[in-house]
């Protein structure tokens, strides 16, 4: 936060906020994760109850995609990193590794 003083006035101008606009973290379908794995991984990662995880679940499984969160980038992308490390899914055999997710701008 900066201040700019005048004779008084002082006025305080949070660039930060204005210059960070909002991200979406988008997680992403695939055929190699249960809905169990979903919902126990968006609980994990995100605090999500299994209602909220369920919801979100069948959002990625109908539309191929849902929103997960918005937020800074920085924050976003810690939440990414954690997606993406949060490993293969054990109820399936078939499973390679963990989801996918992807930023992009909120706007």
């Amino acid at each position: 936060m900066t201040s700019v003083t005048r004779p008084g006035i002082d006025i305080f101008d949070q660039v930060d906020e204005l210059l960070d606009p909002p991200y979406h973290l988008i997680l992403l379908n695939d055929d190699e994760h249960t809905y169990q794995y979903v919902i126990h991984m968006l609980g994990a990662v995100f605090g999500y109850g299994p209602e909220k995880a369920f919801a979100i679940a069948c959002m990625v499984d109908s539309q191929g995609q849902a929103v997960v969160m918005t937020g800074s980038h920085d924050e976003v992308r810690r939440k990414q990193d954690q997606v993406h490390a949060f490993g293969a899914d054990p109820f399936l055999e078939i499973c390679q590794g963990s989801m996918s997710a992807v930023i992009e701008p909120a706007c």
